[in-house]
């Protein structure tokens, strides 16, 4: 993973390099009767999980920075979770195989921007992903809505094809630590 350089380089994009670092959740779900062409495709906006983990982030982020509201967020780490209230399968490599992709996609724009991959995960996890998001290729219009909540979290995989043929259920839990920096 190449964590450092790229919390070198989100910190370089606000004006100081405080930052405020915290895990936020999201549970996807996904039926084997949801699988169309094989893949795997579920979307939930991050603001909707129970009890709003992101929109708590942010505040939390707008505190430790001394009351000013975060001007970048980076991604420090992203994992892949089978969640327990899963049916029909017990590992991650019966839902989903080879390429497993997350994205923000934004509200206004439907602009996508890359978060994290990961390659043929197994077991229940938590499954290191590799991240990628890049705060410098967002565009400044999607800035504003990222930092609001005002985004969804995509997973796109292939389907493993027992799950495509079952009749099984998978709670993806996808946890984000996010960097807010001010």
């Amino acid at each position: 993973m190449t964590k450092l350089p790229l919390l070198c380089l989100v910190a370089a994009c606000g004006s100081d390099p405080v930052n405020y670092s915290a895990p936020v959740g999201i549970e996807l779900k996904a039926k084997s009767g949801d699988a169309s062409a094989s893949s795997i495709t579920e979307q939930k906006d991050i603001t909707t999980e129970s009890g709003n983990p992101y929109g708590a982030f942010t505040n939390a982020a707008t505190q430790k920075l001394g009351g000013k509201a975060p001007s970048s967020i980076g991604l420090d780490q992203l994992t892949l979770t089978l969640g327990g209230q899963s049916s029909g399968v017990n590992a991650l490599e019966q839902v989903v195989t080879v390429d497993v992709d997350v994205a923000f996609v934004v509200n206004n724009s439907n602009n996508r921007y890359d978060a994290g991959h990961v390659t043929s995960p197994t077991g229940v996890g938590p499954v290191d992903m590799s991240t990628i998001f890049d705060w410098s290729k967002v565009a400044a219009a999607d800035r504003t809505e990222m930092l609001g909540g005002s985004f969804k979290v995509v997973l796109r995989a292939p389907a493993a094809t027992s799950f495509a043929a079952g009749n099984a259920e998978a709670s993806l839990q996808v946890t984000f630590t996010f960097a807010a920096f001010q």
